[in-house]
């Protein structure tokens, strides 16, 4: 077409039938223009452009710029007859819907009948320079303003989730009932949050693999870097997800990153056992395959001096891990027996000094059982820790996409309110005083709910932690449980 006129919009019938096409919300009252305002939070911007523009772009002899022709073209006629109500319905609706607009006219490509006929195998300098021109300020627009799509509350559309809604509006629509943008996003929702939780999952694992050398020197170390990887896990699920409600998928993410931590805690200690299993073996070899030399007198002296030669090496053994102190403990139970056999068969000591040697062996024995207790209870203290920074991070991330998303909602209903103003004011310029005051309630409901939420929002915030954190901290008490536990050990 190459103006815009009554023809031309009452071929955009289809804006005037778009309340009956989808709805925003899973409500059964139809949303209508009057609550126009749910859809124009998530509908495009509006552009429309005239080919082959033989006019000039003047109004009462004033020159007019392009978005000038359009808006003077969607101006409502004055009258009650059906035929100018019927006229001005698809200009009405456009200006509910679509706030914010504008026009493009581009002249004829060439004037040379003969180009116009292969037009599309031509060259971009046989076009005509003007044509170019306005060709270039289209596409330089384009590039530059047009908005990411995105449905309510700014939930970016990428080709994915584009995908996923068009198959449930075309579901719909095959079943006879109306697209509704809540269903769609709600299932939306549910398939793109469990992919969320899936890449957050998968980045935890990849980076504690990256990172981690096994095995490590102590349980600490495997949990500084455990703590900075579900930071980045956390982050990433906060980036990919969107209206979880319950935050039942970052309650699920939480679950899996401690099964995955569990599973990196047990191949370290796997890890750890192995490599002093091996060590412990190669430092008592010349101790196990020489026993029969301590049977001799003063042999229990030579026994406890490659004995605790056999304990320093292996002290000076770097990076045993977190099994270090049990290998070396079963090692010396597992040699008590045989000390024992050799101090009483040690006839270059009396009863006297046998008895002290037993006591010292005992007493020994006991430290070294504590020692290995004090550790446990060390290391469950750290777990407790790290689940309390665990907390702490999920919450303060959550918290601040709670933040950013009702930050984005009130941002998104000042906009329709400013554009439900401006669409009054210019219903009142024009003289469409009645239409204007018809628009009073939908502008009251808006600014209501901009105050509410910036009233409520600290209220909304708590409430949402608040039960996020309950859950959350069912596992640090059963920790802080074992950790009394073992304490009471010591007493």
């Amino acid at each position: 077409m190459n103006t815009i006129n009554h023809q031309a919009l009452e071929q955009l019938h289809y804006v005037t039938e778009l309340t009956e096409l989808i709805r925003a919300k899973s409500s059964p009252n139809p949303d209508g223009i009057k609550n126009s305002s749910e859809f124009v939070s998530f509908f495009p911007d509006f552009i429309w452009t005239v080919r082959d523009f033989m006019l000039r772009l003047k109004l009462n002899g004033e020159d007019i710029t392009e978005d000038q022709y359009l808006e003077n073209a969607l101006k409502l006629i004055p009258g009650n007859h059906p035929r100018v109500q019927a006229s001005n319905l698809p200009r009405e609706c456009i200006r509910h819907f679509f706030p914010k607009r504008k026009c493009f006219v581009f002249d004829r490509p060439t004037d040379d009948k003969e180009l116009l006929q292969k037009i599309e195998t031509i060259s971009e300098d046989q076009l005509d320079p003007k044509f170019q021109e306005q060709t270039r300020a289209f596409v330089s627009y384009i590039f530059t303003y047009a908005k990411i799509k995105t449905l309510r509350e700014g939930i970016k559309v990428t080709g994915n989730r584009l995908g996923t809604l068009v198959t449930t509006y075309v579901d719909a629509i095959n079943s006879g009932a109306v697209p509704c943008l809540d269903d769609a996003v709600t299932t939306l929702a549910q398939r793109e949050n469990s992919a969320a939780v899936q890449k957050a999952t998968d980045h935890y694992s990849e980076q504690m693999a990256q990172r981690l050398s096994l095995p490590t020197d102590t349980l600490q170390e495997l949990l500084d870097v455990h703590t900075a990887c579900e930071k980045e896990a956390i982050a990433v699920f906060m980036e990919y997800s969107f209206k979880d409600e319950n935050q039942q998928f970052q309650k699920k993410l939480l679950e899996l990153i401690d099964e995955k931590k569990r599973i990196f805690m047990l191949k370290n200690e796997e890890a750890s056992d192995k490599y002093c299993q091996e060590e412990l073996s190669r430092l008592s070899k010349p101790l196990v395959e020489n026993i029969s030399m301590f049977s001799a007198p003063g042999g229990h002296r030579l026994y406890m001096e490659m004995r605790e030669k056999i304990e320093r090496d292996y002290g000076q053994v770097p990076r045993k891990g977190v099994k270090a102190s049990e290998v070396i403990q079963s090692f010396l139970q597992s040699q008590a027996t045989i000390e024992s056999s050799i101090l009483q068969a040690d006839t270059a000591l009396t009863a006297g000094e046998k008895a002290i040697a037993e006591e010292r062996a005992q007493k020994e024995a006991a430290e070294k059982e504590q020692e290995l207790l004090r550790q446990k209870q060390k290391e469950q203290q750290q777990l407790m820790e790290a689940q309390e920074r665990s907390h702490k991070e999920n919450l303060e991330q959550l918290r601040t996409k709670l933040v950013q998303e009702r930050e984005q909602l009130i941002k998104d209903h000042k906009t329709m309110l400013d554009k439900q103003l401006q669409n009054q004011k210019a219903l009142l310029e024009e003289g469409f005083k009645k239409k204007a005051e018809a628009m009073n309630g939908e502008i009251q409901r808006l600014r209501h709910n901009v105050e509410d939420m910036k009233k409520n929002s600290g209220s909304v915030f708590e409430k949402i932690l608040g039960g996020f954190a309950t859950v959350i901290s069912a596992p640090a008490l059963l920790i802080s449980e074992a950790v009394r536990g073992i304490a009471s050990l010591f007493k």
